[in-house]
């Protein structure tokens, strides 16, 4: 065993994509590895902002050896009545290299056969690897390669250096044009030269004690903000420290120092988002917040060198982040001298999508829809209507221009400035919670509201011009919005109805092109992200089938049924009364017209069927008010306990009896118990289907 280096060199490589490059390098060489059986015991992938590198450590010299059994023809027609090979049989032999005095056969399980057993030989690892790097070069997620020079190659920057070693021996093979050796680069200020490696498992110690290169993504990562959070503490403050901006910056360096800026307090006055944003997106500083969690007037930089004199640095960082703050500025005292309202009109001139209409037509609609929903919540339609009107107007303003982060966020802030009510300002930057998985709500019922309308409008006017998401295509990220819909409507406890809502949303579309069956379209396409978001939180998918079946569709009331169904699956009694309803729902569909609830006591014969009426009756009063009052899980509980005298039923009561009365009467029975169940779900589908 020896340990494999490959190390690509390039010009700088795209930071935002760094870290899933280095990723999925090292995954397909793994992949490939493991396709060929070849042994190793750790992998280890490398990224800088020059280079992709993967590691393996005690790689196998050779692939297994292996017997390979090669059945041929059957034996009934490999030999001649003299025992003779046949012709087949001599093809057989002399296709896998064996005397024709030394043919076997063997049983393969249907029939006697002619077998070759082949003893293969392992393929040297050194005539694989040129191959396997090739391959995951190639599957790189790169959106777009490029041509450098004269050369034919493509790749995501232009490659300069190759390296390729086993152990301490190089490689012979050629990727990207360029030949494999043992020569890797330090770093391009304080060690811009060749850099000899002895043998693989040097690279890493020798790039960072004589290159200043720490290839090592995740070290550097660590290192980076360990330092930032130190800075931070030298001043008073905490520094925040996003996952993704800290993955773009350590893309940026190989050899990390990180150094403190100020900027002047007046910027302070300027929304703070939009400072962050102009400091993280542009620069890439980190922000730094006092104990309140306000923003300071500090940043931290991350240089990629070490300086002699880092005050030069800093004050370079402080004289190229003011014009930009000073740009923040103007942008937001510009504004504010506009009132959202008056902004309304240059919504006008920008097209939402070409057959629903503008932006202003869309402002129109998502306020008449919130006043649809307000009235439906007993919330206050007037802000409503005033939320759903304003929402998009910042859209227009220099500052989104300018940050597009800050939409919405900007949208609150001038709201205020411009004295609207403190609900309808927040509803400006709400209308967009939650942005992702997981991201908060919002707080005001104006928001949710004004998030609720927005979302519907835009998910019924795309379907309705036929243009749901097909496969993994969703241009109007409506599985997203989809998501954020039933989050809304169920975390925040909104009891509304989605077929309600869609139908008003699509009324007030013009022309579109799908018809009466839009609105049963988009409710089936929401309910399945439903399913979906019940399965990642590890709720079998049987689960949401039986409440589904009732053909709900008000989110809230679905979730409280799958949640109870879920709980009363793991009752020991779940899954005899799911068969029993399984068995009475296939007893009952088998009759020509609709069964009775209404049981004749005086029918009742056995004791069994009179145990089980008795028992029915009760839970049925005992029920009715959880039923009222959506408490699924007591109500499941409690019937529960109807498995012993169901289970008496099935065991002592012939049903489909010849007395036609007592039959009836004994359905009636049986449909009255599986109504009570069917209040809440059709729990037959907790039996397991069969295969």
């Amino acid at each position: 065993m020896s340990d494999f280096l490959v190390e690509l060199g390039t010009e700088e490589l795209p930071p935002k994509a760094l870290k899933n490059l280095m990723l999925s390098f090292a995954e397909t060489i793994e992949s490939h590895l493991k396709n060929e059986e070849l042994s190793f015991t750790a992998i280890k992938p490398f990224a800088a902002p020059r280079r992709l590198a993967v590691l393996v450590e005690n790689l196998a010299e050779q692939t297994p050896s292996k017997e390979l059994v090669v059945w041929g023809p059957p034996a009934a027609i490999a030999f001649d009545k003299d025992g003779q090979p046949t012709k087949a049989a001599l093809a057989f032999a002399e296709k896998n290299g064996i005397d024709a005095s030394a043919l076997k056969t063997e049983r393969d399980g249907k029939a006697e056969k002619l077998v070759a057993r082949i003893s293969a030989q392992g393929k040297k690892t050194v005539d694989l690897l040129e191959a396997i790097v090739n391959d995951a070069l190639a599957k790189l997620p790169i959106a777009k390669r490029m041509r450098w020079g004269a050369k034919r190659e493509e790749f995501v920057r232009p490659a300069h250096w190759l390296v390729m070693l086993f152990g301490s021996q190089i490689i012979n093979a050629k990727i990207l044009g360029l030949s494999a050796g043992r020569s890797t680069r330090g770093h391009r200020f304080h060690h811009n030269q060749i850099i000899d490696l002895a043998q693989a498992s040097d690279y890493a110690s020798v790039l960072k004690n004589t290159g200043y290169v720490i290839a090592d993504f995740a070290e550097r990562s660590a290192i980076i903000k360990q330092q930032v959070e130190t800075e931070a503490k030298k001043i008073g403050g905490t520094a925040v420290i996003g996952e993704a901006l800290l993955d773009e910056v350590t893309a940026l360096v190989e050899w990390p120092v990180a150094l403190t800026g100020k900027f002047e307090e007046r910027f302070l006055q300027v929304p703070a988002e939009a400072l962050i944003a102009s400091m993280k997106e542009h620069q890439k500083y980190f922000h730094v917040v006092d104990t309140n969690g306000k923003l300071k007037n500090n940043f931290i930089t991350v240089a990629n060198i070490q300086s002699k004199d880092a005050s030069q640095i800093i004050d370079g960082n402080e004289r190229v982040i003011r014009p930009r703050l000073s740009d923040a500025a103007f942008f937001f005292e510009t504004d504010k001298k506009t009132s959202l309202a008056s902004l309304r009109e240059r919504l006008k001139t920008i097209v939402f999508q070409a057959q629903l209409g503008t932006i202003f037509e869309k402002t129109e609609r998502v306020a008449k829809l919130a006043q649809f929903i307000a009235a439906k919540l007993n919330a206050d339609e007037r802000l409503a209507i005033r939320a759903g009107e304003l929402c998009k107007s910042d859209l227009v303003t220099n500052m989104v221009g300018e940050f597009d982060d800050m939409q919405g966020i900007a949208g609150y802030y001038y709201a205020l400035n411009d004295g609207e009510n403190k609900e309808v300002a927040a509803a400006m930057n709400e209308q967009y919670m939650p942005r992702f998985a997981g991201d908060q709500l919002p707080s005001t019922i104006t928001g949710a509201i004004i998030a609720l309308a927005d979302r519907l409008d835009t998910i019924s006017g795309i379907f309705g011009i036929g243009q749901q998401p097909s496969g993994s295509k969703d241009p109007f990220a409506l599985r997203r919005a989809s998501i954020a819909v039933l989050r809304l409507l169920v975390e925040k406890n909104l009891t509304l109805d989605l077929r309600e809502l869609l139908t008003f949303a699509k009324s007030q579309h013009k022309n579109l092109t799908v018809g009466d069956e839009l609105v049963e379209q988009v409710l089936s396409y929401m309910l399945d992200r439903f399913r979906a978001m019940f399965e990642d939180a590890n709720i079998p998918a049987e689960v949401f089938q039986s409440v589904n079946a009732k053909q709900l569709s008000q989110p809230l009331d679905i979730n409280q049924r799958v949640l109870a169904v879920h709980e009363f699956s793991k009752l020991p009694q779940a899954q005899a009364l799911a068969a029993a309803n399984k068995r009475v729902s296939n007893i009952l569909s088998k009759q020509n017209s609709s069964i009775s609830t209404d049981v004749d006591t005086s029918l009742l014969k056995e004791d069994a069927e009179k145990n089980l009426a008795q028992a029915v009756n009760a839970k049925t009063a005992l029920v009715a008010p959880l039923f009222a009052s959506r408490e699924y899980t007591k109500a499941l509980a409690a019937l529960a306990d109807l498995q012993q005298p169901v289970d008496a039923f099935f065991d002592n009561v012939m049903v489909m009896c010849d007395d036609v009365a007592l039959q009836q009467n004994r359905l009636a029975l049986l449909s009255k118990l599986r109504g009570l169940f069917l209040e809440i779900a059709d729990i037959s589908y907790l039996v397991p289907s069969k295969n």
